[in-house]
């Protein structure tokens, strides 16, 4: 009799152990966008010049 009582209470936790099963893994998708300006890396040239015109009438 406990020999059926230990068979029957390890069929119950080695049931509750697989109920889920494994886990399927799931790689993220990496999406790679290009990064780019509308101004065409022409702004920085421009704010240079305006810092410059600036520095020139400061001194007159």
């Amino acid at each position: 009799m406990k020999k059926l009582a230990l068979a029957a209470a390890l069929a119950v936790l080695a049931t509750g152990a697989y109920a889920g099963g494994v886990a399927p893994v799931i790689e993220p998708v990496v999406i790679a966008e290009d990064t780019s300006t509308s101004a065409g890396g022409i702004l920085v040239p421009i704010l240079a010049l305006l810092l410059i015109a600036a520095a020139v009438a400061a001194n007159n």
